[in-house]
């Protein structure tokens, strides 16, 4: 999987369709959950593409400090169905953290689905307070030390 970071501004269309189209079928058709996912941060956000075949096979958002949350954040972790299975979710994560770093962001905040515990915490992400519902859809913020 070849990965390339783009501001909004510098994907193409085709780009912005495909990212667009898969964080619609895995978010909304796949998770069942009626949400508004286009919610107007996608301008501000850091985009990593990870392509295979001039395909999106998997995508991260990432935001500077103070974008989001406090600190940096990762979030719409995604890898398209077809491309499970081959730790695509592992590696964008990985090179979303190496891109953090390289930015110098000292700690990352994300909004985690629970059900996902266990591969953030494989990342190294370490869970900061109770369970709650983003989207009818339990949730959990998670931290991780640069």
């Amino acid at each position: 999987m070849q990965v390339e970071v783009k501001i909004f501004d510098q994907m193409t269309l085709q780009e912005l369709y495909q990212l667009l189209q898969l964080r619609a079928a895995v978010f909304v058709v796949e998770q069942d959950c009626v949400y508004q996912d286009v919610d107007g941060k996608d301008q501000e956000a850091i985009h990593l593409l990870g392509k295979i075949d001039g395909q999106i096979a998997a995508y991260t958002r990432i935001f500077k400090p103070g974008d989001y949350f406090k600190n940096a954040s990762i979030g719409r972790v995604v890898v398209d169905k077809k491309y499970r299975g081959k730790a695509l979710g592992q590696a964008i994560m990985t090179q979303s953290l190496d891109y953090c770093r390289q930015q110098q962001f000292d700690r990352i905040t994300i909004s985690a689905q629970c059900y996902l515990d266990t591969f953030y915490k494989d990342l190294g992400f370490s869970p900061t307070g109770s369970t709650y519902l983003e989207d009818g859809i339990p949730h959990q913020e998670m931290v991780i030390d640069l």
